[in-house]
């Protein structure tokens, strides 16, 4: 039976942890679902449709085909996983205070239900620093991002920033 998995996130923007772990997961699972998260009321930089196709365009270079998709959903997570026949909840972790938060989301996934089980993986320790948020505040100020995300969205930073 092919396992499958869900990484979800606001991906808002995408960068090269998120990548890391999309390429980890896919060297486990037959199939990784990257699934963006519609939320609205989170004041995302990037539109939905920006981000997933930030995605698809930074994993392109994968050569993975049909593993890898790429979704967007609103509600809970837990939903969309049973909506895919996922096996499997992938969340990147870089510190403890990630851990706690996700390990309580974890748990809440478990007890809506109990099939689907949540994997942590670690990013590259050269990317444990980066973090979305850190991202667009460094860009708001035009100051260059290049090595931190991939190319895609380096230019679409670039568009909304200029640098200085």
């Amino acid at each position: 039976m092919a396992k499958r998995a869900v990484y979800p996130g606001m991906f808002d923007p995408l960068h090269n942890g998120h990548v890391d772990v999309i390429q980890r997961s896919l060297a486990i699972f037959d199939e990784v679902i990257v699934a963006v998260v519609a939320n609205p009321s989170k004041q995302p930089l990037f539109t939905v449709e920006e981000r997933l196709e930030m995605i698809d365009e930074a994993t392109t270079n994968l050569g993975v085909g049909p593993h890898l998709r790429i979704v967007s959903f609103d509600g809970l997570l837990i939903d969309l996983v049973a909506r895919e026949r996922a096996d499997c909840i992938v969340r990147g972790i870089r510190a403890v205070s990630d851990f706690e938060y996700e390990f309580q989301m974890a748990l809440m996934n478990r007890k809506l239900r109990s099939t689907v089980e949540t994997v942590f993986l670690m990013p590259h320790e050269k990317y444990t620093y980066i973090a979305s948020r850190l991202i667009k505040e460094v860009a708001s100020f035009g100051t260059s991002v290049a090595g931190m995300v991939p190319p895609v969205v380096e230019k679409r930073l670039t568009e909304r920033f200029p640098l200085k």
